[in-house]
């Protein structure tokens, strides 16, 4: 899906963003950085609805012997593997300064780069691209999650299965005027 002028493109600096994360630590030192990758893309996929961003998550494959390669995860969210002898940094780059002329059109609102790389960091905010940081993009991640429980949290369930205990006093006092006629 091509983006609206409403969204903003977040590029994710993947193996960054796994390096400085406590918990993508954890992961790819017990569970591998397979299980690592897919819990960053699992992050990015609900903070990247959440937030409305056309997101993309770079990973290195400099040092594997293939082809670039790009799983669209939903019409938000892919994930890219760089060709070989590329590098995360060198594609984000490149994505930031083709994507400078859809932000002058405003064919998009921004481009936001999520890494902790400060060489990267200058680089593309000279392409006028926003920065944010491994710390940043995780605290940003955690307040959404915090959101989003806030907001689609179900009311309390009743501990009654019967309809008659879950809706309120008014509305139950209706239904037995109405069960015994009275109008």
């Amino acid at each position: 899906m091509p983006p609206s002028s409403s969204q903003a493109v977040l590029l994710v600096d993947g193996y960054n963003i796994i390096g400085a994360w406590p918990c993508l630590k954890k992961t790819r030192d017990s569970a591998g950085l397979e299980a690592a990758r897919w819990e960053l893309v699992e992050a990015m996929t609900g903070y990247s609805a959440f937030q409305g961003y056309v997101t993309q998550v770079v990973f290195d494959a400099q040092y594997q012997n293939g082809s670039s390669n790009k799983e669209i995860i939903n019409e938000l969210l892919t994930v890219h593997y760089t060709d070989y002898g590329q590098t995360a940094d060198t594609y984000i780059e490149k994505a930031c300064a083709a994507l400078r002329q859809q932000v002058a059109l405003s064919l998009i609102s921004r481009v936001i780069v999520a890494t902790s790389d400060r060489a990267q960091q200058l680089m593309v905010q000279g392409y006028g691209a926003e920065w944010l940081s491994a710390q940043q993009l995780c605290g940003e991640v955690e307040a959404t999650v915090c959101r989003m429980r806030h907001k689609y949290q179900t009311r309390k369930q009743s501990k009654s299965r019967f309809l008659a205990s879950a809706i309120d006093a008014k509305a139950r006092q209706r239904l037995a005027e109405l069960r015994m006629g009275l109008q």
